[in-house]
């Protein structure tokens, strides 16, 4: 077989995978071989057989002809579709869960990342913003039928969701990570629960001024982090030593949230999409473009944490204000209600 072609299925099925299986022993159990033999193939060393290739199209639904007629200009996404989608908060972390313990589990791994509006990351040291969020997302975006007549109201967590939760943060707070967010930082969110606050789309209207204080609890925490210059979950006591978190600051605008990783024995990229959903790829190509253009804008954005305190806090007090500005005007919608 072509070896290019080779290369190709070795990727294709790498991103359907999304870290969440070991490579030799998925596809030693689908084609009955050993680790050491998957790994051979994929190194190009034995070619893979027209059964074996046959067994791993099928498998993987990977389009044969797609396969043979891969250009430069196409890349391969895996990406998880909404109608396969669980929009509980268990459902939502556990891919996330997944793709973190694998990286952790890794060789100097390493995160990059810039951030549109929201720090996903962050936001589960907060379990009830991030249900928020992923109701918000379902309801008013997607128009998910069975969340059309409902309000949110609050609800605890249960058990399983925090206990995903902390594992994320566990896995997160322990990988060295750069983060560059915006001017726009936190504030499309701000505006949500102002918008379900003024819509009446609360079910207790006093929840939205309950998010809000976890918002302005989110941002403080951020903020101590930045200036320590490493991460720690919320209300746990800070110590060293603890992975560097390197923030940055873009004067303009991040035109999209990236999530670029690397170890010594992988590579990978994450976008958004459609909102909270993600698209994933290993395509070498691409991900070596897409680690050129970060480290670009990382270049010419300011870092803001351990150094710049002046810059850091004039941030940080510009978004404490916002935070006001709308628990003022939350509380007199629920007045005026």
């Amino acid at each position: 077989m072509h070896e290019d072609i080779q290369n190709r299925i070795f990727a294709l099925v790498k991103a359907k995978l999304e870290g969440k299986d070991n490579l030799g022993n998925t596809l030693g159990e689908l084609l009955h071989l050993s680790t050491d033999a998957i790994y051979r193939r994929s190194r190009n060393e034995t070619p893979l057989s027209i059964h074996e290739l046959e067994t791993i199209c099928n498998h993987f639904k990977i389009s044969f002809d797609a396969l043979i007629s891969h250009s430069p200009n196409h890349v391969v996404f895996g990406y998880k579709p909404l109608s396969e989608f669980d929009f509980s908060l268990e459902g939502y972390l556990s891919s996330m869960q997944r793709a973190l313990r694998n990286l952790r589990s890794c060789t100097d791994p390493h995160i990059r990342i810039t951030t549109k509006n929201l720090p996903v990351l962050q936001l589960l040291n907060f379990p009830q913003l991030t249900r928020f969020r992923l109701y918000y997302w379902a309801k008013t975006h997607l128009r998910i039928e069975k969340y059309e007549k409902q309000k949110y109201r609050e609800e605890r967590a249960t058990d399983t969701a925090f206990k995903l939760g902390a594992d994320i943060l566990d896995d997160y707070v322990n990988i060295p990570t750069e983060e560059c967010y915006d001017a726009e930082f936190m504030r499309g969110f701000i505006r949500q629960i102002m918008y379900y606050s003024g819509a009446r789309l609360f079910e207790d209207p006093s929840c939205a001024l309950k998010l809000m204080d976890e918002v302005r609890q989110m941002a403080e925490h951020i903020r101590e982090q930045t200036a320590l210059g490493y991460k720690f979950k919320f209300k746990e006591t800070p110590r060293k030593p603890a992975s560097p978190f390197e923030v940055y600051l873009n004067d303009t605008i991040n035109g999209d949230a990236t999530f670029y990783y690397h170890a010594e024995e992988t590579e990978g990229v994450y976008l958004s999409h459609n909102l909270l959903n993600f698209l994933h790829t290993t395509d070498p190509v691409y991900v070596n473009e897409s680690k050129n253009i970060l480290s670009r804008q990382f270049d010419h954005s300011s870092i803001i944490s351990r150094v710049n305190e002046k810059q850091r806090n004039d941030f940080f007090h510009k978004l404490q204000k916002d935070i006001e500005q709308a628990q003022r005007q939350i509380l007199a919608d629920i007045e005026s209600a």
